[in-house]
């Protein structure tokens, strides 16, 4: 039975299988699509959201209320920042304390391009390199 193990026990009626951990654990290996990164600048509560895959990006940040918590303010992608050819990417900071953008880059090609808030939606520059 290639990596299973079955026990049936007449008197209960029962049949036990045991799966593999391999495929126990799948669903841990599927939640690693997305990657999250602070934006550089210091006084600034935006955290950008990117799926590794297609590079997809959006941000969300906190937002003041009255008489509440607070709300968590997001921002859809918009121009450039949609789905992009498959891929792997990954988010990068510039390091400059007043940059309120990301470089989303594509770890395969080497091109990059600058995602940043605009009005009421993330954008980002044509990839270059």
């Amino acid at each position: 039975m290639m990596g299973f193990s079955r026990n049936y026990s007449p008197r209960k009626g029962l049949l036990l299988v045991a799966v593999p951990a391999v495929i126990a654990a799948a669903p841990v290996a599927l939640a690693a699509n997305y990657e999250f990164l602070a934006a550089p600048e210091t006084d600034l509560n935006r955290v950008y959201r990117l799926d590794r895959a297609t590079g997809e990006i959006g941000a969300c940040q906190y937002g003041l209320k009255e008489a509440s918590v607070g709300v968590t303010l997001c921002y859809p992608p918009g121009e450039g920042a949609g789905p992009q050819a498959p891929s792997e990417y990954s988010l990068v900071a510039s390091r400059h304390e007043r940059e309120g953008g990301v470089f989303r880059v594509d770890l395969r090609t080497g091109m990059m391009s600058i995602c940043y808030v605009l009005n009421d939606a993330v954008v980002c520059t044509p990839q270059a390199r």
